[in-house]
């Protein structure tokens, strides 16, 4: 038997030791250091990848020349290196975890039907998924709200979770959380994240350790790097192939160092820094690159703070918001329950590395660097479209005020402005009253509908007279109105101190006389099971409750789409009166149609200050200088008079950090993971049998599917235009989240596949089944396909249309036919043309929606071509085997004239090469054509490989049945 080969840098394996004797082999960067003495002052992160990549050199997949390059990273130079990393673990939520599943059983269909074991396909690293994303706020304002939602979300969902279940035993290292435990990211953080990690194959004495690092698909996964994980969103695509086996690669990145120094001000919250940051740092134009905080100030913050900013790196761009392993951190792992050998073996460990303490300013050699005293940052929101929209809070009445008029290319709302301030009547009654449990919703289970005819009168009597009425006769609603106040997301849920301060907050507004405006829908769905303990604990979640803010689940609802819906008598008001309303949330996104597909206007803010707005009713009330409410006697109460002090703060976080609760609450994932899951009934077997479903059904991506790939071109001619878009397109414009328009084509399809409209569920719910995300596919209802000429005010259309060009076989006069994007695409298909869609700056930003680029792909469209890419989305493109590119200079669809008529040839001259420049050619309906060059944005040789295989998911699978 051939004897392995020896390790390039066997003289860097060392040993440590732990205060109690425990040993433990590492490979050591001091000791590489001796070699590549730049290793010293390296960015942290890039060090902990270095770890990676020296740890790894097998000669094979990761080369010395990778440990070489990167050892010599430097702060300025040209990134052409590719770093191939092997991360320690992949972390999923349920939206983007059931895809990926299906794609792994689609692959072990496969593999059966050539002869080749299932087993062949099998993640060789642990993989988490955590059930976060389903549960709606179908009810809220009731003790009840929490077993209501769950009882739905258990209906809705049955065949997704019978699916899982089936994956659970499919796969030895498949591991899943179920609904009601909490967000994946806060779970990832008290529960996941041990410090440091060996492989489950190492058994011998001294057993190698190493970091713990990661991918998950979801971009929020960033709030790892609050406690010093290296780890980063990326589509399901991407994460499958790290399940296999295959590295991460990514081309070796920038580092910007942001230095924070002094100390926040009373009144100020981490929700505040961290849309400051957010702000200055999408200035910054740090896509693509890390982001690694350093300094006094960095130091003197805590884990959940670090957590807070780590989590919004999407919405700055970065592909990591970093902060090193200290004291804070270590405390964080003892309180949260992880043990005593694991604290003191991840302690000893990154001490040994040299890898231990926030770093100083001096201490490490940064790509750049920015600043940010922290006592200049101020009360905050952002909004009302993209979260990098900071607004001091005195400002936000004057702002919306401003942007109701502004037409629509200036992020405004195109309002006349006489109609700011007029008001409507709701002339029905709404959902719940002091007595009465909310209406269950069309399509409930007998159980449901039974929970609320027969709530008992005890139950009943715990709804406080303060809580949110439904809107009755007299009410009225008008522009402005907070409609939705929602205490969601990772971003705040996990960090105690701004939770308590919403518990604080509300019970001096319900002592001072306070209650919420009758039209706010609110709502509380913490991170975790935790934060509801020790807000029991602390004596604060009945004042919560008496403001209406009952538990609603445990899950990411308001912010991905999950807020329920409004009343029908509010939605029939802002439909007919064309309103403006408001949603306000402690969350990380709020693009267009996200929250709610009628609001137009949501804001992200703190909790206290989510609990403030529901108490005001309206955005243009200026909490810095006008009344809270009128509160005991008709006194006016201002924001400053229940705004709770850093002591009060301070002496109730003692509730927020018990190791006892923490590894309690955690243990009941396997004893204890409720009855609804225990219920259950999944198949069984290695390969999926694929039952008839409209929630899961196999992927096509395999079909025809051969050992040797198919040899095509990379370039094409004669293509039609899809789409002409403007800046910002997210992943929720191209693949929405949220709920399933009747008149859709998705909806059309679901109807007749006899699925009544009440149990259409959402389109991140269906995300296991190709015919209804590839009919979701640019079908957000706030979409706007510039082709669309706009209407004699100026107002662009909405929604998923274009102009199909008809063949010059169906008459040279026909003229062009406005259908939905899907109709379309199908037409072009069958006519065997190929297709185009243009956009501007920052396109794909948002969610790791690996859906973006699958349906983009299966609607036939060969090529994205935009002034820039978010990270994520052209990673994505790219893994499907959609070419990205990117215009040069000032280029783009705007200079070149085009207005949906012309056909388009992209022609690649040679061989395929990373970031080549290919030659775009315009042709006219005149007969002229022009011709501009774009860079192709395929980045590294192996996206090379992946878009000659047609995609990285055929390659991989390649892979694995070759070997």
């Amino acid at each position: 038997m051939a004897k392995a080969p020896a390790h390039a840098f066997a003289s860097t394996l060392k040993t440590f030791k732990t205060p109690s004797g425990a040993a433990g082999k590492y490979w050591s960067l001091k000791e590489l250091a001796k070699q590549y003495p730049s290793v010293n002052r390296l960015p942290v992160s890039i060090r902990i990848v270095l770890e990676s990549v020296l740890r790894n050199c097998d000669g094979q997949k990761v080369l010395p020349k990778h440990v070489e390059e990167l050892a010599h990273w430097a702060p300025n130079a040209d990134r052409v290196d590719e770093i191939p990393f092997v991360v320690t673990r992949v972390v999923l939520q349920d939206f983007t975890g059931v895809p990926l599943l299906a794609d792994l059983a689609a692959m072990r269909s496969v593999a059966a039907k050539l002869g080749k074991s299932p087993k062949t396909i099998e993640p060789l690293v642990p993989v988490d998924l955590v059930v976060d994303h389903s549960v709606m706020v179908d009810y809220y304002g009731t003790p009840k709200a929490l077993d209501l939602n769950m009882k739905l979300e258990f209906q809705r969902n049955n065949e997704r979770y019978q699916f899982m279940k089936w994956g659970m035993q499919a796969f030895d290292t498949f591991r899943v959380v179920p609904p009601g435990f909490g967000i994946v990211h806060q779970v990832n953080l008290e529960y996941f994240a041990r410090g440091v990690y060996k492989s489950s194959s190492d058994n011998a004495e001294v057993p190698v350790y190493y970091p713990d690092s990661l991918v998950g698909t979801d971009s929020h996964t960033t709030m790892i790097n609050g406690v010093g994980v290296v780890g980063w969103g990326v589509g399901g695509i991407e994460a499958e192939a790290a399940m296999l086996g295959q590295p991460v690669y990514m081309l070796t990145p920038d580092v910007v160092g942001f230095e924070l120094t002094g100390k926040l001000r009373e009144g100020v919250t981490a929700t505040d820094l961290v849309l400051y940051v957010t702000a200055i740092l999408r200035a910054e134009k740090v896509v693509g690159k890390f982001v690694e905080f350093f300094g006094p100030g960095a130091a003197s913050i805590g884990v959940p703070d670090r957590a807070t900013i780590g989590n919004m790196a999407p919405e700055y761009g970065a592909t990591m918001g970093f902060f090193p392993v200290d004291e804070a951190t270590v405390a964080y792992f003892e309180g949260t329950g992880r043990t005593r050998e694991e604290v003191e073996r991840f302690e000893a460990y990154y001490k040994a590395q040299g890898l231990f303490g926030m770093p100083a300013p001096g201490d490490i050699d940064y790509t750049k660097i920015v600043k940010l005293d922290l006592g200049t940052v101020s009360p905050s929101l952002a909004g009302p479209k993209r979260p990098q929209d900071r607004i001091d809070l005195g400002h936000l009445s004057t702002k919306f005020s401003e942007l109701f008029s502004k037409p629509n290319d200036a992020n405004g709302f195109n309002q006349p402005v006489e109609r700011l301030k007029l008001r409507y009547p709701l002339t029905t009654s709404g959902q719940g009253n002091d007595n009465e449990a909310a209406p269950p919703p069309p399509g409930a289970p007998r159980e449901v509908v039974e929970m609320v005819a027969n709530r008992s009168t005890k139950a009943a009597a715990h709804v406080n007279a303060t809580a949110p009425a439904a809107p009755k006769s007299g009410v009225t609603i008008g522009n402005g109105d907070v409609l939705i106040a929602a205490i969601t997301s990772c971003t705040n849920t996990s960090n105690p101190s701004v939770m308590l301060a919403a518990g604080l907050l509300a019970k001096k507004a319900v002592e001072a006389g306070l209650t919420v405006k009758p039209h706010v829908k609110t709502s509380l769905a913490p991170g975790s099971r935790i934060v509801t303990e020790y807000l029991e604990k602390a004596g604060l979640l009945p004042y919560l409750e008496k403001l209406g803010f009952y538990l609603a689940g445990y899950g990411c609802t308001t912010c991905i789409g999950n807020a329920g819906d409004l009343t029908p008598e509010i939605n029939d008001a802002i439909i007919k009166n064309d309103l403006v309303g408001a949603a306000v949330l402690s969350g990380n996104r709020n693009f267009e149609a996200r929250i709610h597909p009628n609001l137009k206007a949501n804001f992200l803010a703190s909790p206290p200050l989510v609990v403030a707005f529901a108490i005001a009713g309206n955005v243009m009330v200026d909490l810095m200088t006008e009344p809270v409410g009128k509160g005991k006697n008709g006194k006016d109460v201002y924001l400053g008079d229940i705004w709770p002090t850093p002591k009060e703060i301070d002496d109730n976080l003692r509730h927020a950090m018990n190791a006892k609760s923490f590894r309690e609450n955690y243990d009941k994932v396997k004893t204890d993971p409720g009855k609804f899951w225990s219920s259950i009934k999944g198949t069984t077997g290695q390969v999926y049998d694929w039952p008839e479903s409209t929630y899961i059904a196999e992927p096509p991506f395999f079909q025809g599917f051969k050992m040797e790939p198919h040899a095509s071109d990379a370039g094409f001619k004669g293509a039609r235009i899809m789409a002409l878009f403007g800046d910002s397109i997210t992943t929720d414009h191209i693949s929405p989240a949220g709920s399933i328009k009747e008149s859709s084509p998705a909806g059309i399809w679901l109807k007749a596949h006899g699925v009544a409209k009440a149990d259409f569920n959402s389109y991140g719910s269906r995300r296991g089944n190709h015919d209804v995300m590839m009919r979701g596919t640019f079908a957000n209802v706030r979409i706007k396909n510039l082709m669309i000429p706009p209407d004699i005010n100026g107002t662009q259309e909405e929604g998923g249309v274009t102009l199909f060009q008809p063949a010059a076989s169906e008459g040279a006069q026909s003229a062009p036919q406005k259908m939905f994007i899907y109709d379309a695409a199908m037409k072009y298909m069958e006519q065997g043309i190929p297709t185009v869609v243009f956009g501007g700056e920052e396109y794909g930003t948002g969610s790791s929606r690996d859906w973006a680029a699958k349906g983009t792909q299966l609607l036939g469209i060969k090529a994205v071509v935009a002034r820039s890419f978010e990270r994520i989305h052209r990673a994505n493109l790219v893994g499907m085997g959609v070419l990205p590119l990117q215009f040069r200079g000032a280029d783009s669809w705007q200079t070149l004239g085009l207005t949906g008529e012309e056909k388009i040839d992209v022609v690649i001259g040679g061989e395929l090469k990373p970031q080549m420049d290919v030659k775009l050619v315009v042709h006219r309906a005149d007969g002229t054509h022009q011709e501009v060059t774009v860079r192709l944005r395929i980045d590294t040789p192996i996206e090379v490989d992946y878009y000659k295989h047609g995609g990285i998911l055929p390659f991989v699978l390649r892979q694995l049945l070759a070997a």
